[in-house]
């Protein structure tokens, strides 16, 4: 190598890595690996710029892929990602402190993700990851109202059918709390509910051959929130704060298939319950104390196995580390067992999670961690069935 090229990769090297040190404080700290989507910060002022600007992505599994940009004043801006192949994409908008702005699974149509809104002047980040934590290439835009899309939106899918007309005026009646009702997307946009008094809610919609989009209006039309997938494909709201009495509309989308019937229902908001569905989902974990969802299985000297009649709600175990060390622990399934396994430590907090690893259908998670007690959980996939053998390994530093 020429000192010449030596010192043209120094200075690209150098060009590639100072970003991310300038970036560290960007969206919560999530900008500090992300990739400015006009290539550097002056050409991502979408306020300005004469065309939207674009990226591919690749999102590793379990991991995300951040897109950086900037308004130098108010705009109405759309944010999208569109999957290569049967790729799923997922994506959270984020302002310059880390918080939220809006998130959106499959508003694009066919699995894509697309997010509308007005954004102040300021810096964002679009965090894409995909839905089933494997990994992805994705293209990712943003641009303003007036600029061309690159999605088709939800409206336009492959097996949607008609595009659905109506509002919450020509709403059909479904009653109050308790109930439930079942129609298509295409015959009933909109349903409306009634309370008698003020309640929190649960809401759901369920048909994963539809794939559900659900939103809530209030009193006037005035939105209250949104979902698409919550269980799967299924949509589900819930609001924890209560209503006051009134009449609300719930607005209904299919994002697969239009004229597949969908199941609404409106209930009483219970947290024990919605604590139990997140158990279910392994998006939490129970207490290591609790025998009626968790069984020990002792102290990891070296390796131990269990066998799970497996379902599509997590299983519980619980396990001592004796010292620290790195833990291994991998779900093997037999027949059609599509395994999932997630690993949480005794205060909740989630220290991994994994699906598929290499080219089968097991999961497998590796983590160093110190001593203590931990939970693994393991599920199913839906429309896969079968034992699976749970097994963790400890190894320790020689």
């Amino acid at each position: 190598m020429t000192l010449r090229s030596m010192t043209a990769s120094a200075a690209l090297l150098i060009g590639f890595t100072a970003p991310a040190l300038a970036q560290e404080n960007l969206c919560g700290g999530s900008g500090a690996n992300g990739q400015w989507i006009g290539g550097d910060e002056a050409s991502s002022d979408i306020a300005t710029a004469d065309n939207f600007q674009e990226q591919m992505a690749l999102v590793l599994g379990g991991n995300e892929y951040v897109s950086l940009f900037s308004l130098s004043e108010g705009a109405e801006v759309r944010m999208e990602a569109a999957g290569r192949g049967s790729g799923d994409p997922v994506i959270d908008i984020l302002d310059a402190s880390g918080s939220v702005v809006i998130s959106d699974d499959d508003s694009g149509g066919n699995g894509a993700s697309r997010a509308e809104t007005f954004l102040d002047a300021g810096t964002y980040c679009v965090a894409v990851r995909s839905y089933d934590g494997g990994p992805m290439t994705a293209f990712v835009r943003v641009g303003r109202q007036d600029q061309q899309p690159l999605t088709e939106g939800i409206n336009v899918t492959a097996d949607a059918g008609d595009i659905v007309d109506g509002s919450c005026e020509t709403a059909t009646p479904m009653g109050g709390l308790g109930s439930s009702a079942t129609g298509s997307a295409n015959e009933t946009p909109f349903w409306q509910f009634t309370l008698d008094e003020p309640a929190p809610v649960r809401i759901r919609a369920e048909n994963e051959t539809a794939d559900p989009l659900i939103t809530l209006y209030g009193p006037g039309e005035v939105y209250i929130d949104e979902n698409d997938d919550f269980d799967g494909l299924n949509a589900q709201l819930s609001i924890v704060d209560p209503l006051d009495a009134g009449t609300y509309c719930l607005g209904v989308e299919a994002l697969s298939d239009g004229s597949a019937p969908i199941t609404v229902s409106v209930d009483l908001y219970d947290p024990e319950a919605a604590l139990a569905d997140l158990y279910a989902r392994g998006e939490a974990a129970p207490s290591p104390q609790d025998e009626t969802l968790v069984t020990p299985l002792g102290v990891l000297e070296g390796r131990l196995r269990q066998d799970v009649q497996a379902s599509t709600d997590v299983t519980w175990f619980s396990i001592e580390m004796p010292e620290n060390g790195l833990m291994l622990v991998e779900a093997v399934g037999t027949d059609s067992a599509d395994s999932w396994l997630v690993l949480f430590d005794d205060l909740g907090r989630q220290i991994a999670q994994n699906d598929d690893y290499g080219d089968g259908l097991d999961s497998l998670i590796a983590a160093r961690v110190p001593q203590g007690t931990y939970l693994i959980g393991v599920r199913l996939y839906e429309g896969s069935q079968g034992f699976v053998r749970v097994l963790a390994e400890r190894y320790v530093t020689p």
